[in-house]
């Protein structure tokens, strides 16, 4: 497989990007190598400007859950590009697309913006606006964006690059942000007895930023008691998650009861869109209702607004649910029996259509298992997948996305790609095959 046009173009790249990217994870550098250029996306493939084909396992990081290129979704989009890009004003789309994320995930009201980080950013003000309280608590290893009071104790990208946050980030702007441990009740109990002013507990359903990993359901149940008792929001970010295990919410399936929901690109298609919503009480302190400001001149944008209706109008048509269920438990099988056949460690975390695999030993419940993960041994999975066609997130701590337009030969090719990388992993490790 070469990659003498990626190279050329990433040379190019860093005369005027910085890094030659415009995010961290895609310079490869918790993978080592040059980082590949896309060309086009078609169903579940993408090719690379040296014409490589790879079956995608990135999709955006999560919003092409109908694969690249839907035809129905291009056909609205099309048409809505003929009528005009912007308006600065109100346009009907709107109202359909809040109908449709209303009715899945039981909100009285939404108010779109254009990212994730934006919709998370504003439900912490939306948060502290309701409650009157300040102090909000986040879950080391989970990232909601690159607002500055939430870049503390992230996952994903920060995890990659071992960085503990950002510079340029103010101590006055997160003094009010307290770091709880996933799957750890106790430390969410120890916070909210040394501070009396939370305003919200601000939770990922299925952790996505530190790998997937799933909350323990005594966990989940803890932390509802607790925002009863002491009148605390809680903030579900369903960025990742949401419409990727049912038509709705992760919520829904862990019986985590959400104050605010906040959502991310998925709801666009793919095009840039975010929104957050809540019940009407909570939703009348938002700005023209209410004192809490927020304001975007491309928030429900036409282009994006007909690109989420038509996706998840096809999303529901398709409810390819059972079908992820069962492609990511063969992807699961596929892992840990090779993975038993080369004796390589490895864990393999999964949730409807997401899944993380771990180069450890132990179970992967929180941040702080997630990183004794072997990110060397990582890289040799990482290219020798790449060499079998698959494209997968160049990071550790990173979740693999199923989308609906994944077939069988899909399947077949990434389980015999999984094996042939493993046992690149145990030459690497200096295991021997198992024959028995």
């Amino acid at each position: 497989m070469q990659f003498k046009q990626s190279q050329a173009l990433f040379t190019q790249a860093q005369k005027h990007l910085v890094g030659g990217v415009n995010s961290p994870v895609r310079a490869f550098q918790s993978v080592g190598g040059t980082p590949i250029f896309i060309k086009k996306g078609l169903g579940s493939k993408i090719y690379d400007a040296d014409g490589n084909e790879y079956v995608d396992f990135v999709q955006a990081y999560g919003p092409l859950i109908l694969g690249h290129g839907n035809d129905y979704v291009c056909q609205q989009v099309s048409h809505s590009l003929l009528d005009g890009f912007a308006f600065g004003a109100t346009n009907e789309k709107e109202i359909q697309l809040a109908e449709i994320i209303c009715r899945a995930f039981h909100l009285d009201k939404i108010r779109f913006v254009n990212s994730g980080t934006e919709a998370v950013l504003s439900a912490v003000r939306l948060a502290r606006a309701f409650t009157g309280k300040n102090k909000i608590i986040k879950f080391a290893g989970c990232y909601h964006g690159h607002d500055d009071a939430l870049l503390v104790s992230a996952g994903s990208g920060l995890a990659t690059f071992s960085l503990p946050g950002s510079k340029g980030v103010p101590q006055d702007a997160v003094k009010n942000t307290l770091i709880a441990h996933y799957n750890d009740l106790a430390s969410v109990e120890k916070l909210v007895e040394q501070h009396k002013d939370i305003a919200a507990i601000l939770i990922e359903p299925i952790a996505g930023n530190m790998g997937v990993v799933l909350p323990e359901t005594s966990f989940i149940q803890g932390l509802q008691k607790i925002a009863q008792e002491h009148q605390i929001l809680i903030i579900v970010d369903e960025v990742m998650t949401g419409f990727r295990s049912k038509f709705g919410g992760a919520q829904d399936l862990i019986h985590l009861k959400a104050d605010i929901t906040t959502f991310g690109k998925i709801i666009g298609g793919g095009f840039p869109v975010g929104a957050y919503g809540a019940r009407a009480e909570i939703m009348q302190m938002v700005a023209p209702l209410g004192g809490m400001y927020q304001a975007g001149t491309l928030s429900g944008n036409p282009v994006s607004m007909s690109a989420g209706i038509a996706t998840l109008s096809e999303l529901a048509r398709e409810n390819p649910y059972a079908k992820f269920s069962a492609q990511g438990e063969f992807l699961e099988n596929a892992f840990l029996t090779s993975a038993k056949k080369y004796h390589v460690p490895l864990q393999v975390n999964r949730f409807g259509s997401m899944l993380t695999p771990f180069f450890c030993a132990e179970p992967v419940t929180n941040f702080e298992s997630a990183q004794k993960a072997d990110t060397e041994k990582f890289k040799v999975f990482f290219w020798a997948m790449m060499e079998q066609g698959i494209f997968l997130p160049p990071s550790q701590f990173e979740a693999w996305f199923l989308s609906s337009v994944m077939d069988e030969e899909d399947m077949q090719k990434t389980a015999k790609a999984i094996d042939y990388a493993l046992a690149q992993v145990a030459k690497m490790q200096g295991t021997n095959h198992d024959n028995a």
